[in-house]
Order: structure tokens, then C-alpha cells, then sequence
């Protein structure tokens, strides 16, 4: 339904400012001289305006988890709608990028427009300073022109870096080339600055079509009539005042109060509290800040100046503050540059030269900012009678915290019953969160509800494998299967299980488990059960 919307607000103001242009007696001389490309450029204009305020709504994180999390939004369609925002944001900017091409194409025909076209009879009118003038000459001495190429240039930067093979080869260039968007809509408020297009401004002196005074009418006519079509005045024309400010300065205002507001309240460093290195290159962070609250599901933003002032990355946290316990907690996988200094700097391999007693060393971590928390997909678990998560290696994050909240005895809550489908390569990725789901295991059997976690297991690497032999662990060995799982038969026994139920899936892991969860969320079940699918996702 909001897709059509978006769909219908862009067809809508493209046709309306193309017949405006193309029928209105405003542009008659304009339009004589330019033709289908003053239309066309104009339309996809008005279409770019409305793009480039709405790309920036999506992007203000605080204002949607303060929405979120209000009882505005009571509504589960709602809330599954602002889980949608990345992915509204990336259609914004794909259609900015189609209709800029466009849009730049109808400029580069009416720039040759100009030239070819110049019009003796309104000088006023013109772009161009003589006939047949260089169109490359008129695009880099207007500043229509060189913002124009400007504007491109800065686009198509944005839109190179933006693919999801340099996100994840080198998201450093992502960052950095994606914050130019400030000088992209600077230099957007200027581009309409030089009036290159023009309209008439009286139309009662001067009817569009009227005879000058040295003109005659080439059909058949006395000159009664010639005389009733004489132009009372010359034709005045005068450019548009620049609109695009109109349309983009409310949403960069409140995403820059909104950046303001986040920066505020990132600005202290947090106190690392414990930092624990899990096999398969993973590090679990403990920290420690005032005044921090979050719900199970959200995520944090973390920047450390020692590795990088200007990038920050997200991180779902595994751990909440309660009332108990003030510290909150993030696992995360050493992968790329950014998590392999990060990690080298808060845990720095030993010197061999110094011979310190371990009592007496002390370690030294890197300062570190935290912003957010941010509402994500995952909050919605609690939401249901009947949650489905499933984690793909360590895609399990998000719901570990739902786990930890479950452990720690929240109350309040919709949930009823939870399947957790964990599928991992490697056997030793399972002692990440393994003491956590013995100990909620544990928990619910001494409650007696063994029915309400249901837990499977799923490791797909079977080379050298081992078991889980710990006493401890026994409860998840009986519990882990080898290969993948079989999806059809999961959702047919959850199913039938949860007849005439709506039963909530939540994904986070790689593609193809996401498409195959996504797809049998949305094929019909003979039980009546629905699937709605939700997927986390991260920029």
C-alpha cells in the first residue's frame, strides 16, 4: 500500500508538471523553443524535489525508534511498515538516480535547444548569447551548467559506492563518499540560483500568438482581425524563484536536528567493562553508561577514534540494562579492517620484553562512543503468541538478547511460545550463547514449561566433527542435528502445532535462508496458520 502511494505521488506530480509545461500560456514562448525537453526536464524535476526531501526521512533513526516505541504506533502493520525504512531509502535514491539521468538528458537537448533556437524576438528568453553558440561553452559558463555537472558528478559517486560488493569489500568508501550529501544539497539550493528557464509574466498585455507590430498574419484574413490579434505590450519573461528549497529544507532541518541531537548524546565515552574473545573470531564487549535503557531487538552505533574518527558501524545488542544489572553487551565477528584493529586494540598482544605480574598489569582499553539505541524488526518478537527466530552463524545476535530478556524474567509481553533454528558451519560457533540457552532451558523446565522454547540446532559443516561433550551442555547435544534444515517440514510442524494462529518469523543470516523463509512465509498452509516474515537487516 505505501509502495503505491510513493508510486502514485511520483506519477502524479511528473504528469501534472509535464502538462503544465507543455499546455500552460505561461510557457507558450518556451515551450515553441525547447519543445518536449522543457517538459520532460521539468517533470522529472518536480519528481527529484520530492525524492531527495523524503531519502532523507528514512535516515533519522532516533525520530523512528522514538515513534516506535510510542503508543502512536499501535498497529503491527505499522510498525512492520517502519522496519521497511532502509529499504524505502534505497528506492528514493534509485529513483533520484534514474530521473537525474532523465533529467540531465532533456537539459543537454534543450541546451542545444537554445543555441539552435535563438529567438530574435524575445532576447530575454534565451539562454544562449548568440546563435549557434558551443552548447559545452553554455552549460560551464551558467551555474545552472556547472552545478548541474556538479550534481552528478557527487551522485554517481554516491550511487558507485553505494553497491553492496564495495559495502562489503571496503564500507570505508561507502561512508565517506555517502556523507557527500551535505555538499550534494548545497549545491542543489544554488542550481536553480541562475533562472535558466523563464516564464512570461503578462499575459493580458500579451497574449501568447499575438502579432507584433512589424508582423502580419500569413492566412487569408482583413484587417479588422489582424488588428484585433496585435499585441498591446512586448512580451515580458522573467525565471521561476528557486523551489527546491521548499521541498528539501524541512527534512534536512529535522535530520540535522536529528544528528545534533544524536551527537549530544554520543558525546561521552562509554566505560568498557569486559572483554571476552569467543572461538571462531568473535569478541563479546560489556559496557558500561549513564542513563542508557534499551528494549531486546535494538542496536547500538559504535565509533572508536583510535581506529576511526569519521566511521561508524552498527551492532545488535546481546545483552540489555535491567534493573539488576547496568551493563549492556555486543558480540562482534572479526571481519574487515575496522573490527580487526578495533579488536588489536582492546585485546593487544602481549609484550614479551616487559615481565609484569599479571596482578599488577593493568589494561588500558580505547575510548569508545556509543550512539543509539536504534528499533529494529527483532523488537516485534515479543509481539506475537508464536515467534519463529532464525540465526545464521552470527546472525543469532539479535535474538540473543530476546533470549537474555526471557532469562533475566521480563514480564508484560505477548509471547507464548518461541521456536529458535539456529544454523551454524562450525560446531564451536554454538558456545557463544551456549551457557545462555542451558541456563533458559533450565529455567523453564524448573517453571515447568518445557513447551514454551523450542530449540533446534543445526550445524552444516561435518568435517572433523565433534560433539558438545561438557556435561553441561547436554541439553543442547540433544537438541543439534547435522546438515541444513528442512524448512517445509519445520513450517508444516510449527503449522500444525499453532493452528488459526498468526505466527511471527524473524530472519537474520545470509540471503538464501531469507528467501526460502520469505517465500513459505507468504505460500498458503492447509492448517490455516499465517507466517508473517520479518527480516533484520544491516547497513
Amino acid at each position: 500500500m505505501s509502495t503505491m502511494l510513493w508510486l502514485g505521488a511520483n506519477t502524479w506530480l511528473f504528469l501534472k508538471t509535464f502538462l503544465l509545461y507543455s499546455t500552460g500560456q505561461q510557457y507558450h514562448y518556451l515551450y515553441k523553443m525547447l519543445g518536449l525537453g522543457l517538459c520532460i526536464s521539468r517533470a522529472s524535476a518536480s519528481v527529484l524535489n520530492l525524492n531527495c526531501s523524503l531519502v532523507l526521512l528514512p535516515m533519522c533513526r532516533s525520530l523512528l525508534t522514538f515513534v516506535r516505541g510510542t503508543h502512536m504506533v499501535s498497529s503491527r502493520e505499522t510498525r512492520r511498515l517502519l522496519d521497511k525504512s532502509k529499504t524505502f531509502h534505497v528506492a528514493c535514491g534509485v529513483s533520484i538516480c534514474i530521473f537525474s539521468v532523465v533529467h540531465v538528458s532533456a537539459h543537454l537537448a534543450n541546451v542545444v535547444n537554445f543555441s539552435v533556437s535563438y529567438s530574435e524576438d524575445f532576447p530575454a528568453l534565451n539562454l544562449a548569447r548568440y546563435r549557434g553558440e558551443d552548447p559545452k561553452l553554455i552549460i560551464l559558463t551558467t551555474i545552472p551548467g556547472v552545478t548541474g555537472v556538479l550534481l552528478v558528478l557527487i551522485l554517481f559517486l554516491m550511487f558507485t559506492s553505494s553497491s553492496y560488493c564495495v559495502r562489503l569489500s571496503n564500507y570505508e568508501i561507502f561512508w565517506y563518499t555517502h556523507n557527500l550529501f551535505i555538499v550534494f544539497y548545497i549545491i542543489l539550493m544554488v542550481h536553480m540560483v541562475g533562472g535558466a528557464l523563464k516564464y512570461q509574466t503578462n499575459l493580458e498585455g500579451h497574449p501568447p500568438g499575438c502579432l507584433g507590430a512589424n508582423q502580419s498574419s500569413t492566412e487569408q484574413q482583413d484587417e479588422g482581425e489582424d488588428e484585433e490579434r496585435r499585441c498591446g505590450e512586448e512580451a515580458h519573461f522573467q525565471p521561476h524563484y528557486p523551489q527546491t528549497w521548499l521541498w528539501v529544507s524541512g527534512p534536512l532541518c529535522l535530520y540535522c536536528a536529528e544528528r545534533f541531537y544524536r551527537y549530544i548524546r554520543s558525546s561521552d565515552p562509554v566505560t568498557i567493562v569486559t572483554v571476552i574473545r569467543h572461538p571462531c573470531d568473535v569478541i563479546e564487549l560489556r559496557m558500561l553508561k549513564k542513563h542508557f535503557k534499551a528494549r531486546p531487538g535494538q542496536y547500538i552505533v559504535l565509533n572508536c577514534p583510535g581506529v576511526s574518527s569519521f566511521e561508524n558501524h552498527p551492532f545488535t545488542l546481546t545483552t540489555c540494562p535491567t534493573e539488576n544489572k547496568e551493563t549492556f553487551g555486543v558480540h562482534l565477528r572479526v571481519v574487515g579492517d575496522w573490527t580487526e584493529r578495533f579488536t588489536q586494540l582492546l585485546l593487544p598482544e602481549p609484550r614479551i620484553d616487559l615481565e609484569i605480574l599479571p596482578m599488577v598489569q593493568q589494561r588500558r582499553y580505547p575510548k569508545l562512543y556509543v550512539d543509539g539505541p536504534f528499533g529494529s524488526p527483532s523488537e516485534e518478537v515479543f509481539n506475537y503468541d508464536v515467534s519463529v527466530c532464525v540465526a545464521g552463524g552470527i546472525g543469532v545476535t539479535p535474538f540473543a538478547c530476546v533470549l537474555h530478556a526471557l532469562l533475566d524474567g521480563w514480564t508484560g509481553f505477548r509471547l507464548q511460545r518461541l521456536y529458535f533454528v539456529w544454523v551454524c558451519r562450525e560446531l564451536k560457533s554454538f558456545y557463544w550463547f551456549a551457557e545462555l540457552l542451558c541456563a533458559l532451558h533450565h529455567k523453564l523446565w524448573q517453571e515447568n514449561r518445557p513447551d514454551y522454547f523450542n530449540l533446534k540446532l543445526y550445524v552444516s559443516q561435518t568435517d572433523n566433527l565433534q560433539s558438545m561433550s561438557e556435561e553441561k551442555y547436554r541439553p543442547l547435544t540433544s537438541r543439534l542435528l547435522v546438515g541444513r534444515p528442512r524448512w517445509n517440514l519445520l513450517f508444516d510442524e510449527i503449522g500444525k502445532t499453532n493452528k488459526h494462529k498468526r505466527v511471527g518469523v524473524f530472519c537474520c543470516g545470509p540471503k538464501g535462508i531469507s528467501k526460502t523463509l520469505h517465500r513459505l512465509c507468504n505460500s498458503a498452509r492447509s492448517s490455516g496458520t499465517t507466517f508473517e516474515f520479518n527480516k533484520e537487516s544491516f547497513s
